[in-house]
């Protein structure tokens, strides 16, 4: 029985094979490759494109005053020069040169309409409008100025008296109710310098005795 038994033992265990095989660098250790997805199953991170608009949008206002710069070029060819109804106001240090052409009383000052230009200043208004309203040609001319110098006060006034020495250009006999209203008369006027040791042109400083 224990022949039997030590020969059933014997084969069992020649029945198993092992691995001849040892590797040499018991300690290493050995990673497998991370198994690759398809393209298809991959997450892909959305990627966000601004697109800028190479062609700005512009402003109404700058839509208007392009369109009021090719109105004033295609009424006044060879610009303001090459006019033969024109004037030059002045006020302090404001220069106007004005021309007048026939039309429906439009006034565009530096490209613009005078009631913008000059801030919907009623007083001011009213300078530019004079010499018209004398003569009854406020609906009749239009007027094209270029003004610099001094300010908004200033520049009504000098484009007052460029307008009425442009009207004289239409006929000399408006000289006489031009005339009559001061519209041809040059202000002289002017800011007076301050001096020295004075706190403005003639103010002086507070006396003190002692």
């Amino acid at each position: 029985m224990a022949s039997i038994s030590l020969s059933s033992v014997t084969a069992s265990f020649s029945s198993l094979s092992f691995s001849s095989q040892v590797s040499q660098k018991p300690h290493s250790l050995c990673f497998s490759r991370p198994r690759s997805f398809p393209n298809s199953l991959t997450a892909k991170t959305p990627v966000l494109v601004v697109a800028a608009s190479a062609t700005a949008v512009a402003s109404p206002v700058d839509l208007e005053t392009t369109s009021l710069v090719n109105y004033v070029k295609s009424r006044l060819p060879g610009g303001f020069a090459a006019q033969t109804i024109f004037g030059t106001g002045r006020r302090k240090c404001a220069i106007a040169r004005v021309v007048l052409q026939e039309g429906t009383g439009k006034i565009i000052i530096n490209y613009r309409d005078a009631k913008d230009y000059l801030q919907g200043n009623p007083l001011w208004l009213q300078y530019v409008k004079v010499p018209l309203v004398t003569l009854g040609y406020e609906s009749s001319y239009d007027v094209f100025v270029k003004a610099h110098g001094g300010g908004l006060s200033g520049q009504a006034q000098a484009i007052s008296l460029g307008i009425a020495r442009a009207l004289l250009k239409v006929s000399e006999n408006h000289r006489g109710p031009l005339r009559k209203q001061g519209l041809l008369t040059r202000d002289s006027r002017v800011v007076e310098r301050k001096k020295a040791g004075l706190r403005k042109a003639r103010k002086a400083p507070q006396f003190s005795k002692r």
